[in-house]
């Protein structure tokens, strides 16, 4: 399995893949705030940038996926948007199972001064909304139940891309006893 994932880091195709899944959840985000006029909360706005932490990972790692370097910096990015947005999403789902006066989150995010993101993009990244708002469900679940689930999908498949990385290639100088 770690050979699959191997060959699979080693072509563009997967990165480009990863990549369009989290612009895919991005636009559902959007499609979710604009279309169907969800007011996202800060946590939402937060878990929307670690997603566009794994987006970059993988259009890192798709720029010359040969180069072990580029591949282990796309990685290593990528992981960390996917576990920085699983402990957003489980905070998140805290806020709102658990909801109590001292446990609120922000009004409005807290972007670095170099990066005011609600700023220059304020259609993206404008909070309006509160994080113990349940104001959407699917089979049961929250939002932030449902992001918990994706954001620990992508630490899995990032993990065992990681992993795959150890795995000695094949060589095209080894002679193979059977072909398939």
């Amino acid at each position: 399995m770690l050979t699959l994932f191997k060959s699979w880091s080693l072509t563009r195709t997967a990165w480009l893949i990863m990549a369009l899944s989290g612009l895919a959840l991005e636009g559902t985000a959007l499609y979710f705030q604009h279309g169907m006029g969800l007011h996202p909360c800060v946590m939402c706005i937060y878990e929307r940038v670690a997603l566009l932490g794994v987006i970059f990972g993988a259009l890192i790692g798709a720029i010359y996926p040969a180069s072990l370097l580029v591949r282990i910096a796309g990685i290593v990015v990528g992981a960390w948007g996917a576990i920085k947005g699983l402990l957003l999403a489980l905070e998140h789902v805290d806020l709102q199972l658990n909801p109590a006066p001292w446990k609120q989150c922000e009004f409005r995010p807290d972007f670095p001064q170099t990066l005011p993101l609600d700023q220059w993009f304020p259609q993206i990244f404008q909070a309006s909304g509160s994080c113990s708002d349940i104001t959407w469900r699917f089979l049961g679940y929250t939002m932030p139940q449902w992001l918990v689930v994706v954001f620990a999908i992508y630490i899995v498949i990032w993990l065992f891309v990681a992993l795959s990385q150890f795995k000695r290639g094949y060589s095209t100088r080894q002679r193979r006893l059977f072909k398939y």
